[in-house]
């Protein structure tokens, strides 16, 4: 007798399997009560039930769920998620669970309200969705600017004010970075042989603008090498010394690792690189050698001016 592909054993088993309210209430990040209603209210409950037993949720119960909770998190009201959930004519299971939610509007306070939404209950998938839409419709630089840097200041606002949500902070800065890399990709015909240099200066560890930045950069066919965190003055000299990068962005979040002296260390090679600083740890400098940045658009200006672009 011939055996069972394992990719239809699985199938059959995801199912097969029943859940409860609690746990699909862990799986989905609500309330058991918000289940409940949600059954009582819209008859998004246990599509079966066997004599004696506890009423429990089959995958396909459960994919509904999702989509009816990700439609409630991009905007729809409950009672409108409900109907789509309902109407959905798909009979897979695994259709509806990986169905992706368009986000349909332009209005950016909409769409970092409903980032904001998600990031609170650690909705990871639907974060990625929509950043990724956003990347694709918007580009890297206006998604940073319209709707990564708003929801990133109404969470650091939050804990500042309240003390909560630093494991938003972490866990929005993990997808965001891990974005930007695959964004990233090497150009394969660059418009600059020699790639710009991109390093945090000092003991700085944040690292998520450089990320952007250089997947900024890779859009505009600008090949860049980041050093990563915490990169010494001498690492930054060595790879100057040897590679002679067309630009430098140094990045300093915190002032303690804005020290614009320490960028004399660099060694003077021909043709000198541009030495670009960028952050809000640097201070005003009036030397000539140096160009403070305020956004990374002026520094993509910067940065393609030096690659000669």
């Amino acid at each position: 007798m011939a055996q069972r592909p394992k990719s239809a054993n699985l199938k059959a088993g995801l199912e097969d399997e029943r859940l409860t309210v609690a746990s699909v209430a862990r799986r989905l990040g609500i309330a058991p009560a918000t289940l409940r209603t949600w059954d009582r209210r819209y008859g998004l409950g246990p599509s079966s039930h066997v004599e004696g037993e506890h009423r429990r949720y089959s995958a396909k119960d459960l994919a509904r769920l999702t989509l009816m909770r990700k439609l409630i998190i991009q905007g729809y009201s409950p009672c409108d998620a409900a109907e789509v959930a309902l109407k959905s004519k798909s009979n897979s299971f695994e259709s509806l669970a990986s169905r992706e939610v368009a986000v349909e509007v332009d209005d950016c306070s909409d769409l970092i309200e409903s980032l904001l939404k998600a990031a609170r209950v650690y909705d990871r998938s639907f974060i990625e969705d929509v950043l990724r839409q956003q990347i694709e419709k918007r580009g890297i630089i206006n998604t940073w600017n319209e709707l990564i840097v708003p929801v990133l200041i109404a969470v650091g606002n939050e804990w500042a004010e309240l003390g909560t949500g630093i494991e938003i902070e972490h866990l929005l800065t993990e997808i965001i970075t891990r974005l930007m890399q695959s964004s990233n990709q090497t150009p394969v015909n660059p418009i600059n042989p020699r790639p710009v240099l991109l390093a945090c200066i000092g003991e700085e560890m944040h690292t998520l603008a450089l990320y952007t930045l250089g997947a900024a950069l890779a859009e505009r066919n600008i090949q860049s090498q980041f050093l990563g965190a915490r990169t010494p003055i001498s690492a930054v000299g060595a790879m100057v010394k040897k590679s002679a990068p067309p630009a430098v962005f140094l990045w300093a979040q915190l002032a303690k690792n804005g020290k614009s002296e320490v960028v004399g260390d660099i060694p003077r090679v021909r043709p000198a690189p541009r030495i670009i600083l960028g952050g809000p740890g640097w201070r005003k400098t009036s030397k000539k050698s140096l160009v403070k940045v305020d956004c990374l658009d002026s520094a993509i200006t910067e940065i393609t001016r030096a690659v000669g672009a």
